[in-house]
């Protein structure tokens, strides 16, 4: 039953739409479990019914005309109850409701099971026997694992309009995939999908511009690959048991053979890309070993899958990856990367949306860098069928219409001309500081990592970098930088902003940031070898980079270096003693380089509780409240699944913020936060109350700060902190926050349009 359930869920993930998806569940299912009738209920909340839409075995014509009042009946109890009801005699039960028209009281076993999705029931997957059944535990849980594939495709059906056409209602009301808010703003365009290199199941439909190129393409990937599998198997052959030698045949022979060749040939000449008509072909002869009962043969539809990525990867090194963006490109797909990101040319770029990852991870800091309304965790986004689709992206609510109506559209396009009136009057603050009406100052750094920034932001009149993240680079390349590479980089940004302070993170990979030619696989990467820890264990590329940071420096006194995932004492001596002896070593070749300030991150509890040991060891301390807050709470910011759980305006993250600044203080040194949340303007007048020094953000964040802190003073600060810090719970803290910005005038801030 395990394989069987297997192919079913892959066909249903690969259904064109619902009724497709809908109407595989319903014969499939049945064929299964060997039952007379399985249906699907869909639950219209607006008209508050259970609405079948698909049924095998009731009476034809059944589907979309049978609805069952909200709470009645047996499927209104697997609703109410939102579990499995296994009946071996319906008729008999108290719940029972006798539906005219299709016949049901013949039928006496009932096994329904809910369709949830986001804690809400959505529907009902129901199969009935005219003899009493009660259903095996196997079977139940057979059920329960549909039910949830059809969760997805139930949300973005509800998303796009298709479930209210189903449901015959023309004035349905306006659905969305929901997401976690990851760049503020509203963006309106077309989607092209972004999909890793090899992944042949992401590779998405496109239009062939030149079907004879593809075709050429196309064959000369297959000419390949046979040429890489004829040399592995004559190097390696004698080595094998005949059994296994003849595997290498048969690959071979695949490829030489019409079907599956000539298949994604007559896909492109149908109008597909060679990339999308290699997928087809792939997986339609995939299916048919998929669809064996016997195990070996379907253990062939594997074969197929990997020789479909081979070919796959000679196509996408062999053809460059030349895509033409829309004017207004919203870029998405399962797990949007940076490289991916900066592929897109800056003035088409519009929004960004990805299944996964949150509003602190690291694509989104880099679209909030670039000011791209992004959507962060969208857990149902159907990434294969969205290219070329219209699209409205809400950053503030974490929101996606896909092919919203004329009257979404219109209101959307009002809240983005209103949204671009907002900032350009924040904008007209450009050139001044950022002062608070009674005269206190907050310096506002800038978050990069982005070379290609220093252009734009070289002239803006805030007070320096505060966050130079120097893994960026070594993330683009296939190896790491040199000496001579890094010091290039580096002297770019210090000489871009001299004399204002630039703060260099040394280099802070693990967790989120792996580097393709230094992989670190762990189960748990967010508490393993990352940051300052991989630093000390390979000196060798800590001292290269604090040598190249230094050498940069030569001829400017505005170098600061930071260091990154502090979680000891311990740790800071041993890095300050480094780049001390870098600093000797250099002088000693006849370089004269200075003595930067030394600055630690306080992102790990430990260090909250050993802030003051901290502050007599170093120049400044930067609060990274996007680790802090994942560590605090105990919640992966990466994690879809937790998103709400993540908060970086809990209380016990502001009490936490109190303490360092206190603890500073005692040592008379400076505090700042480079986190998020020092770019939300909401956040950034708590940040003031506490006494926070300066403020380092992404370049879109700024004008936004900027306005909120010369629109109030300390003093109203400190009583909005006060009143804060007596909530036990953020969304208490959020509702006081926004308030006060909506007092202010400022509401657009934090919320769509002015």
């Amino acid at each position: 039953m395990l394989g069987i359930l297997h192919r079913i869920v892959h066909e249903v993930n690969a259904a064109p739409d619902l009724r497709k998806a809908l109407d595989l569940i319903v014969h499939k299912v049945k064929q299964a479990i060997g039952t007379d009738v399985c249906s699907v209920y869909l639950t219209d909340f607006d008209a508050r019914e259970h609405v079948l839409q698909a049924t095998l075995g009731l009476s034809p014509g059944a589907a979309g005309r049978v609805r069952i009042p909200m709470h009645q009946g047996l499927v209104g109890l697997v609703c109410e109850r939102a579990e499995p009801i296994n009946v071996e005699d319906a008729p008999s039960h108290p719940r029972y409701l006798t539906i005219s028209g299709i016949e049901e009281e013949r039928y006496h076993g009932f096994l329904g099971v809910p369709i949830i999705q986001n804690r809400q029931v959505l529907g009902v997957l129901v199969v009935q026997q005219r003899a009493p059944r009660q259903y095996e535990d196997e079977e139940v849980a057979f059920l329960f694992t549909l039910a949830a594939q059809l969760a997805g495709a139930i949300t973005h059906a509800k998303a796009n309009g298709e479930l209210a056409s189903y449901q015959g209602r023309e004035d349905a009301p306006i659905h969305f995939l929901r997401g976690g808010s990851g760049v503020a703003g509203v963006a309106l365009g077309v989607v092209v999908v972004s999909y890793p290199p090899a992944d042949l199941e992401a590779v998405p439909d496109r239009q062939a511009k030149d079907p004879n190129q593809e075709e050429q393409a196309f064959r000369a990937a297959v000419a390949a690959v046979t040429q890489d599998l004829k040399a592995l198997e004559a190097r390696i052959g004698d080595n094998l048991p005949a059994e296994d030698r003849a595997l290498f045949d048969a690959w071979i022979l695949m490829l030489g053979s019409d079907s599956l060749v000539n298949r994604g040939i007559e896909c492109i000449r149908e109008g597909n890309w060679a990339a999308g008509a290699l997928r087809q072909s792939v997986e339609e002869h995939a299916r048919m070993f998929d669809d064996m009962d016997d195990a070996y043969m379907r253990e062939r539809a594997s074969d197929i899958r990997d020789l479909g990525r081979r070919i796959l990867m000679y196509l996408q090194s062999d053809v460059p990856r030349v895509l033409e963006y829309p004017a207004n490109t919203i870029l998405v797909g399962e797990d949007v990367s940076a490289v991916q990101l900066a592929e897109v040319p800056k003035e088409k770029l519009a929004g960004v949306v990805s299944a996964t990852g949150s509003a602190s991870s690291h694509v989104a800091i880099l679209a909030r860098a670039m000011n791209i309304p992004a959507v962060m965790g969208v857990a149902d986004l159907p990434v294969a069928r969205m290219e070329g689709q219209d699209v409205i992206v809400d950053g503030y609510r974490g929101r996606v219409y896909v092919a919203p109506t004329s009257s979404v559209r219109a209101e959307y396009q009002r809240l983005a001309d209103e949204d671009r009136e907002l900032s350009a009057e924040l904008e007209a603050l450009r050139s001044l500081p950022a002062e608070t009406t009674d005269g206190v100052r907050m310096p506002l750094y800038l978050n990069t990592g982005l070379v290609s920034q220093m252009s734009d932001l070289g002239g803006e009149a805030e007070a320096g970098v505060g966050l130079y993240r120097t893994e960026l680079p070594f993330m683009v390349r296939d190896r790491f930088p040199s000496e001579m590479e890094q010091i290039a980089n580096y002297r770019r940004v210090i000489s871009a902003f001299a004399p204002r302070p630039v703060v260099l993170r040394t280099l802070d990979i693990g967790g989120d940031k792996p580097l393709p030619y230094f992989p670190v696989n762990e189960p748990n990467p967010f508490l393993g070898w990352r940051g300052i820890r991989i630093s000390l264990d390979h000196p060798e590329i800590f001292l290269t980079q604090v040598r190249a940071m230094l050498r940069a420096a030569i001829g400017f006194d505005n170098l600061r270096i930071m260091l990154p995932m502090i979680s000891s004492v311990e740790e800071v001596d041993d890095a300050v003693a480094l780049i001390r002896r870098a600093h000797e070593e250099l002088r000693e070749e006849g370089h004269e380089v200075g003595m930067p300030q030394i600055g630690v991150m306080i992102e790990v509890p430990s260090a909250v509780y050993q802030v003051d040991a901290l502050a007599r060891r170093v120049d400044f301390l930067s609060v990274g409240s996007n680790d802090l807050t994942q560590y605090l709470l105990a919640v992966d910011r990466n994690n879809a699944k937790v998103a709400d759980l993540y908060d970086d305006m809990h209380p016990a993250v502001l009490r936490a913020l109190v303490q360092i600044v206190e603890g500073a203080r005692t040592h008379g040194r400076p505090v700042g936060v480079c986190g998020e949340l020092a770019g939300n303007p909401a956040a950034a007048v708590l940040l003031l109350g506490m006494g926070m020094d300066s403020l380092s953000m992404s370049a879109g964040a700024l004008p936004r700060v900027k306005g909120v802190l010369r629109r109030i003073s300390r003093r109203q600060a400190e009583a909005l902190l006060e009143q804060a810090l007596g909530y036990d719970n953020a969304a208490a803290v959020r509702r006081l926050m926004h308030e006060a910005l909506e007092g202010m005038g400022l509401g657009g801030l934090v919320r769509p349009g002015k």
